[in-house]
């Protein structure tokens, strides 16, 4: 599917507050199944859209929760240790 500039503005910013893929096709009015496989399909603008939102968001949750792990907040510690196993494992 072909997608216009606003579009992909929009599916970045639905995907950077955490909108599901059949809400954001909802609410865009696009097909769900179309705009899923798109998404799912690597280096599509519509992946990058979505994943750069969603990305987006989740580097500002991460630099918080490392924040609060270094105050010593024992549930943002063990969140830490997780994601830095998740980094680990995929390098």
């Amino acid at each position: 599917m072909t997608y216009t500039e606003e579009q992909l503005e929009n599916i970045r910013k639905m995907a950077s507050v955490y909108m599901t893929i059949t809400e954001i096709a909802s609410i865009l009015q696009l097909p769900k199944e179309e705009l899923h496989q798109d998404i799912m399909m690597l280096e599509s603008p519509a992946n990058i859209a979505y994943f750069s939102g969603k990305n987006a968001t989740k580097l500002l949750l991460r630099k918080q929760e490392i924040e609060l792990a270094k105050v010593g907040s024992p549930l943002a510690l063990e969140n830490c240790r997780a994601a830095l196993l998740d980094m680990e494992d995929d390098e």
